[in-house]
């Protein structure tokens, strides 16, 4: 428990990095000479560090155990923020995605402890506790950050902080971290890991979790952590403060969500429902957000439903690892990670495109501007609702009724 709850703490740190930057975009623009399209990129390269690496954390937890990984992950983490406060924009890039390779340890080891220390039944709970955490950082490195920002805190000295945080966290980690058991080591080498791969791979279940975890998780990762604070103070003139607690409530969503989807789940026994459910309301939340007024409805209110809906998100993780051999634990979660945020790296930079060119790259983005180039989220919901009903239920309700069909058999 002890070890687990510090992970989720590594994972609350590494979410606080992913998401700062959308408070401090001028002060970025100016600090690396480029243009705010620019700093989007850079910002992008997170994901490109935390997608492919989600396959070396999966791989590396199963075959060698978390003490021996996820320090090194943590430490990653903190040099890629000291590397990124040095504004220069090459090491700065540099710096993000090391962000986003050694953050990805995080919640693939949260996930792993959670998993293997604690009884099945209590799986999609603990993992949206995980996520939880996670998103509690995403809502603090928006409100929280931003007033910091706001106030005359430095961008450079936040990161500097940030850095030596992660690295910090490393060292705790190294000496807290539960040591693999020697008779769980593996026999064959690094073809085992190989093997595991292909198993999870070859699974159709496997690349369809993560496809509808992708899709669903995408107006949080590129719309809201990246854009949205721009978009309110662009499309409906709010101040930057204004701006930053709106936003912020979507992460401030998933804190409660997160948690709650999994118990939810867990209670009836069944994934599907719960999936495309929550799928359902957020696809409508997005829709009011981008083609709705500010003001009919009590402020806050929308972010905060749209982020405790995405929470379903992280349902596919319990699927997956449901769906797979239970000694491919760690590789299946770090496929579905792989599979989630390689949309993220592949379209962030597509959508900051399509902005820039339907703007005609003005300064200030104009409401129709970013509804014709957010308008595809919705397709892509609506794809994840319809991709959840191709899925294999999973539930403790579903396998019950198969052992008693089998039994009668």
């Amino acid at each position: 428990m002890i070890a687990w709850v510090v992970m989720a703490v590594y994972y609350f740190y590494q979410y606080v990095q992913r998401s700062a930057p959308s408070v401090m975009m001028p002060q970025l623009s100016e600090a690396f000479g480029i243009s705010t399209l620019g700093v989007v990129s850079i910002v992008g390269l997170f994901y490109y560090g935390y997608s492919p690496f989600s396959l070396v954390a999966g791989a590396a937890m199963d075959r060698l155990g978390p003490r021996r990984v996820v320090p090194i992950g943590a430490a990653l983490t903190g040099l890629g923020a000291l590397l990124f406060a040095t504004g220069s924009s090459q090491l700065g890039a540099i710096g993000r995605f090391l962000q986003g390779a050694g953050g990805v340890f995080a919640l693939v080891g949260a996930i792993y402890l959670a998993s293997k220390y604690f009884p099945p039944a209590q799986a999609a709970t603990l993992i949206g506790a995980t996520q939880m955490f996670g998103m509690a950082g995403g809502a603090v490195g928006q409100f929280g950050v931003g007033p910091l920002i706001g106030s005359g805190v430095s961008w450079d000295g936040f990161w500097i902080g940030m850095g030596i945080a992660g690295l910090a966290i490393g060292a705790i980690l190294f000496f807290l971290l539960p040591k693999k058991e020697s008779t769980e080591k593996k026999s064959g080498g690094w073809k085992d890991s190989i093997d595991a791969f292909r198993c999870v791979f070859k699974n159709p279940q496997s690349i369809l979790c993560g496809l509808i975890a992708g899709l669903i998780f995408i107006p949080t990762t590129i719309f809201d952590m990246i854009w949205g604070v721009r978009y309110l103070q662009d499309a409906h003139g709010l101040d930057y403060s204004s701006a930053v607690m709106r936003s912020a409530m979507v992460p401030v969503g998933w804190i409660i969500g997160c948690p709650l989807v999994g118990f939810i789940s867990d209670r009836i026994g069944r994934r599907k429902p719960v999936i495309i459910g929550g799928a359902a309301v957020l696809m409508v939340c997005l829709g009011w957000i981008l083609l709705g007024r500010i003001g009919v409805f009590p402020p806050y209110s929308i972010g905060l439903v749209a982020g405790m809906a995405s929470g379903v998100a992280m349902l596919p993780y319990t699927v997956i690892k449901e769906a797979n051999p239970p000694q491919f634990g760690g590789t299946a979660t770090g496929v579905i990670n792989f599979l989630n945020f390689t949309f993220s790296a592949l379209l962030g930079p597509v959508f900051a495109w399509v902005l820039h060119h339907v703007s005609s790259g003005v300064a200030q983005a104009e409401s129709g501007h970013y509804q014709m180039a957010f308008a595809p989220l919705l397709l892509g919901v609506a794809c994840a609702i319809v991709l959840t009903l191709c899925l294999k239920e999973t539930g403790s309700a579903a396998r019950k009724s198969f052992s008693e069909a089998r039994e009668e058999t």
